[in-house]
């Protein structure tokens, strides 16, 4: 019996090719596309319902770390987080806003998400390196100058500030060109600069110029200063004056190349 003839092959050649090229652009690429959009809207369903609708991951509590004179009561009063809200929604930026402006003590605070439902506050406090005494309680002030709480008891160990500058000649000048919050600015970096052994028998730091700070310590003891330049050559030459005249009263590093001291 004779084969297919050459048409004949060509014809069912064009017939087994043309189908597979249907099939695989055809219908069930159409289902396989329309099946991932329908699990990828459920997923994204899924997910907007657990973070925002599910009961699963809202607010349920605050935790509070770091406090030293505050208490976790006071930040998590100051904070105002909404509890029972979803977690996702809940504005960080806006909560330490609230605290920055409702408890000055705090230098830093960082908000974060406890997943699957807490809020945690990691707070910094302020540190008083002087104090200024106003009537009977205290201002604190801190490494920066800034003025952040009011206390009714002098805390332990802080020198206290005495701003008393001159209204007249080069204290008055000095006044009128840095004015009260930069004088304090520069008390706190004498402060920052002095030796450790001074620093726990200062008493009081006295300003009455830019050019003319001075340290009152315990038993008497007094430090020319001068101005906050050159702190770390100041507080090597004062260390120095000390140890070489022990019994000496009055020191003056306000030129560091030239120190001098005297016993009365």
């Amino acid at each position: 019996m004779a084969g297919p003839t050459t048409a004949e092959r060509g014809e069912r050649q064009q017939e087994s090719s043309g189908p597979p090229r249907a099939r695989r652009f055809g219908p069930p690429r159409l289902r396989t596309i329309i099946i991932t959009a329908v699990s990828l809207a459920l997923v994204a369903g899924g997910t907007v319902w657990v973070l925002y609708g599910s009961n699963w991951t809202r607010v349920d509590g605050v935790s509070v770390s770091g406090t030293r004179v505050l208490t976790p009561a006071q930040v998590r009063e100051a904070a105002d987080v909404p509890v029972g809200e979803p977690l996702v929604s809940i504005d960080t930026e806006a909560v330490e806003a609230r605290l920055r402006r409702k408890l000055p003590r705090i230098d830093e605070v960082d908000v974060e998400r406890s997943w699957p439902h807490k809020i945690g506050l990691k707070v910094t406090e302020r540190t008083p390196v002087l104090i200024v005494q106003k009537g009977k309680n205290f201002v604190e002030v801190d490494d920066e100058g800034v003025r952040f709480a009011t206390v009714s008891q002098a805390p332990k160990g802080v020198p206290e500030l005495e701003l008393e500058p001159g209204r007249s000649g080069s204290a008055g000048a000095s006044l009128r060109r840095f004015g009260d919050d930069r004088l304090v600015r520069e008390a706190v970096r004498v402060a920052g600069r002095l030796p450790a052994a001074v620093a726990r028998d200062a008493r009081l730091v006295k300003v009455r110029s830019y050019d003319d700070i001075s340290l009152e310590l315990s038993g008497g003891r007094t430090v020319a200063w001068g101005s906050g330049e050159q702190g770390t050559d100041k507080a090597r030459a004062l260390t120095a004056l000390m140890k070489a005249t022990p019994k000496a009263r009055h020191f003056d590093v306000s030129v560091p190349t030239a120190p001098a001291s005297s016993a009365s």
